[in-house]
């Protein structure tokens, strides 16, 4: 373990927000049904903030960094199930900040999900009338622009908390588990999670080789092509390390993302992440969702049927939240 890089880690402010360390629990009737020896969850919608999920653990560093920055708003955006831009609006109202949510396309004729705990959390919330995801990125500028002129000082966070400093509470989550195991005599041979933006893998990765850990860990992606992935990973991953001090030899071969998951699109329910999500419920009633979760454990199903057994070792799945888009109208596949 690279100790001198966990201490600046753990030098660095942060605002406590989760309740840690989420929970290791193995899965048994959950592996009998996917065909794996041992399958264990790490449990970080139960994360004990905002409604759970991991986006809560690089919120501490960006909440860290917006109070020491004197800001009085929160701006970020995404889609308006996103489980980060809830998380966020929480954590503002946590810490007496405002929030502004910047969503892609048109405003929803119901609001339901994630939309409306993010309303219900008390965050302004607009829409860019666009289509296109990238329009929440020049979204969120121009509200930061509207907010300055009004004598407010604003603090952006991009999509997903995707940024070197937010990928900071991914390497801890890391260093959580490889505790978590070592207390358990654990060896894990495999780490598997969803990939969105990218800030989540690229901690994981730069946790594990900092540790030192003996497992892989691997990413599905469910919102890019996994090339366009692979790349934001490792840069994410670069930029993290720097500001702790490290460097990193992660190349592009490191950064292993399965794609062919996504289905019609991001946020997009597919027939067999609703297979996983259903499965998952009648063996252990853990809920995974639509949008992340459940198509990433989609990929690891089908990855244990061609075969992966890891010589026997344990799989650990990273259950990174985002139940609340399970009480939507969209909620399952329409394939």
């Amino acid at each position: 373990m690279n100790a001198e890089a966990f201490a600046r880690l753990d030098a660095l402010p942060r605002q406590p927000l989760a309740v840690l360390p989420t929970p290791l629990t193995e899965a048994p009737k959950l592996a009998s049904a996917i065909g794996v020896p041992e399958l264990w969850l790490k449990r970080d919608e139960l994360i004990g903030f905002g409604f759970g999920g991991n986006k809560v653990r690089g919120l501490e560093f960006l909440l860290a960094d917006a109070q020491a920055n004197h800001a009085e708003v929160l701006v970020t955006g995404a889609g308006p199930q996103s489980n980060h831009v809830r998380a966020t609006a929480a954590a503002a109202a946590h810490c007496g900040l405002d929030a502004v949510a910047v969503y892609w396309g048109r405003e929803p004729a119901s609001v339901q999900g994630n939309l409306r705990l993010t309303r219900m959390l008390g965050a302004q919330t607009r829409f860019t009338n666009n289509d296109d995801r990238d329009s929440v990125d020049g979204g969120i500028d121009e509200a930061v622009l509207a907010l300055a002129r009004a004598g407010r000082r604003a603090y952006a966070i991009p999509r997903g908390g995707a940024c070197a400093l937010g990928v900071l509470g991914h390497v801890l989550a890391a260093r959580e588990l490889y505790l978590q195991c070592d207390a358990r005599g654990l060896r894990p041979g495999r780490i598997v999670l969803a990939v969105g933006s990218g800030g989540t893998l690229a901690g994981w990765l730069l946790g594990t080789e900092l540790l030192g850990a003996p497992w892989k860990v691997e990413g599905v992606t469910v919102s890019r092509p996994a090339p366009e992935a692979r790349a934001r990973v490792l840069a994410l991953a670069t930029e993290a390390a720097a500001l702790i001090g490290v460097g990193t030899t992660l190349s592009e071969t490191d950064v292993v993302i399965h794609g062919g998951f996504i289905g019609a699109g991001y946020g997009v329910p597919t027939r067999a992440g609703d297979a996983a999500i259903t499965v998952a419920a009648r063996t252990e009633g853990v809920f995974f969702d639509p949008t992340y979760t459940g198509k990433a454990f989609a990929a690891l199903a089908a990855l244990a049927a061609d075969g992966l057994r890891d010589d026997g070792r344990p799989l650990v799945f990273v259950h990174t939240g985002g139940e609340p888009a399970l009480f939507t109208d969209h909620a399952r596949s329409s394939e």
